[in-house]
């Protein structure tokens, strides 16, 4: 059985590498951490019976250049770079588990607020080129928060918020009345989220129902001393219009890990004093890396019955 795996930080660790080995010895692994584009994707799973797979898109352009392919195990929780469809028509079954990684990206969410909130990055970096300054910031404590998007992601930070007694603000597709009302949360519109959030957090897919969500209209509605986190996905805050609100005062600032092009080259926003930017690591914790790979192995094994 031929498996081949994708993504560089799951290729890498030691212990993925023996357990997937102990039921695969010749899985293919990226080994070399090369970002691969389609040419080289499909080249590197061609053979497979199985892949795992990271960040990389699998249309239906690939499946049919790859028609050994039976499964497609997620290594990580989103599945907007699968083409679902196209594996449904081509009997290639998903595996995927959801909420794997949850406590990774929710404790770098919760990060993220408290160095908005007090200073800490600003200060840091000032202080890095000479400049002592003293602005200790906010406590995060009693403040607004408002969540879009109140999966499994959403839930575990309503849960790491609860000693600093914020006023939660939450909006979701999906009707969670009772837990909503159990954990003391204000469903209401995204509007009023943007309108009253001291932090607007999202946690969605992406779609086209999220795609360019946080845009120039909706940061405008924003106040002026507000900060958005995405430690979603790419794609869901409109990178040119973050970068023009951020240059313009009309947010205090914003952190992001996720980009629409992945390492992102808009050298003019990554440099803005005002901006957190990270290399798309909210679920690559230590701990989470290993959940998300023993989860994706354990569909293989399931599915190949080995």
């Amino acid at each position: 059985m031929k498996i081949a795996a994708t993504s560089p930080s799951f290729s890498k660790n030691r212990t993925l590498q023996n357990e997937i080995r102990k039921y695969f010895p010749d899985a293919k692994l990226n080994l070399e951490g090369v970002r691969f584009n389609k040419e080289e994707l499909i080249d590197f799973i061609k053979d497979a019976d199985g892949v795992i797979l990271g960040l990389e898109p699998f249309d239906e352009d690939i499946i049919k250049q790859c028609p050994n392919v039976k499964m497609v195990s997620k290594y990580g929780v989103g599945l907007n770079n699968i083409d679902l469809e196209a594996c449904k028509r081509n009997h290639i079954a998903i595996g995927w588990t959801g909420g794997v990684n949850k406590r990774s990206v929710s404790e770098m969410t919760l990060g993220y607020m408290l160095m908005l909130a007090r200073n800490l990055y600003i200060t840091s970096n000032q202080l890095k080129n000479g400049t002592w300054n003293k602005s200790g910031g906010f406590q995060l404590s009693g403040k607004t928060i408002g969540i879009i998007g109140v999966g499994h992601i959403g839930k575990d930070l309503v849960q790491l918020l609860k000693p600093f007694e914020c006023k939660i603000l939450v909006n979701d597709i999906i009707d969670q009345d009772n837990y909503y009302k159990k954990n003391n949360l204000t469903e209401t519109t995204k509007d009023e989220i943007y309108k009253k959030s001291d932090f607007i957090t999202i946690h969605t897919p992406f779609n086209e129902t999220t795609k360019n969500m946080i845009n120039k209209e909706t940061l405008s509605l924003m106040k002026s001393s507000a900060y958005v986190i995405n430690s979603a996905r790419g794609g869901i805050v409109n990178e040119n219009d973050l970068k023009f609100a951020l240059k313009n005062n009309i947010i205090a600032g914003a952190a992001i890990d996720a980009y629409v092009k992945e390492p992102p080259t808009d050298e003019e926003l990554l440099s803005l004093p005002n901006l957190i930017c990270t290399p798309h690591i909210g679920g690559n914790a230590k701990e989470a890396v290993e959940a998300m790979g023993m989860s994706a192995i354990k569909h293989l094994v399931e599915f190949f019955k080995v």
